[in-house]
């Protein structure tokens, strides 16, 4: 990875890199794939979107969602992979079980995670920053049996950890229980954040393959504009993926881009503000 934080770039005229979410649309334009898509193209990436739900959602919280036909989300994913192609993909909100079970099958249909060849984030998103749910309960399950199997690395905040796991993550013994207990569910990879982590002065992540732990340590930065984070973590994870990156390169990559993203976040309407990954293009 670079210094300064950059992926390669296409030449004018040539095509990028490309890169697929699978989330929902947040009409505040903080988190969901407003953020994926600011994240792809700051980094020079093509994002491509299969919408999966049409939240009602500003600073101070979602008021309500509507999510979109699973069988349309699956056609979604297959009419940009089958013409455009995609280097790595993510998943952000799913809302439930059929459309969790719609993007799985899809998935492996396409090669998507699992054993085929394109890498797969799954951000396994369940609420809010504001504690507003954005998955069923009952579709749980089915994030634990169909998708997470796929994740070539899963990047849970603490809250999902405890809801995937039952695992209340309060220190590094317990954070390391809960990589565990996640990689066991089958991902080939689980990162346990440790942004919500609010009693520490840093916010370390632990990733773990099944035998070796990685840790990211980063000063927590005194901000409460931290909209979008998990997104934009996850969705500078799926962009250096898919420049070939390993999972650990990819990660301290985008730890270190969430990090600048928080540093630079601004106020925006009554509530919390979003991080900013407009920071690569201030002056200065």
């Amino acid at each position: 990875m670079t210094d300064d934080l950059r992926l390669p770039t296409a030449e004018p005229g040539a095509t990028p890199r490309r890169v697929l979410t699978i989330a929902g649309s947040d009409s505040g334009g903080g988190a969901g794939i407003q953020a994926d898509m600011r994240t792809f193209a700051l980094l020079g990436l093509h994002g491509c979107v299969a919408v999966t739900a049409v939240t009602v959602q500003n600073s101070l919280g979602v008021q309500g969602f509507q999510e979109i036909e699973p069988e349309t989300v699956a056609a979604q994913m297959r009419s940009v992979v089958t013409d455009i192609g995609v280097g790595a993909a993510k998943t952000g909100m799913l809302a439930s079980a059929p459309i969790i079970e719609a993007v799985a099958k899809e998935c492996v249909g396409l090669g998507i995670g699992g054993a085929g060849s394109v890498p797969l984030v799954v951000d396994p998103v369940c609420a809010s920053m504001h504690g507003d749910p954005l998955l069923a309960t009952e579709a749980l399950d089915t994030l634990r049996s169909a998708l997470i199997p796929l994740a070539t690395v899963v990047t849970p905040n603490l809250d999902e950890v405890a809801l995937i796991t039952g695992i209340q993550v309060v220190d590094q013994q317990t954070q390391r229980a809960a990589a565990r207990s996640l990689h066991a569910l089958g991902a080939r990879w689980a990162l346990v954040k440790g942004g919500h982590l609010r009693s520490s002065t840093h916010s370390p992540d632990l990733l773990f393959d099944g035998e070796n732990f990685h840790e990211f340590d980063h000063p927590r930065i005194d901000t409460t504009h931290d909209h979008g984070a998990g997104d934009t973590l996850a969705a500078a994870t799926t962009c250096a993926l898919a420049h070939g990156h390993s999972v650990p390169e990819a990660i301290g990559f985008a730890k270190s881009w969430v990090t600048r993203g928080l540093e630079a976040a601004y106020p925006l309407g009554a509530g919390h503000g979003p991080v900013n990954p407009l920071w690569r293009v201030h002056k200065g």
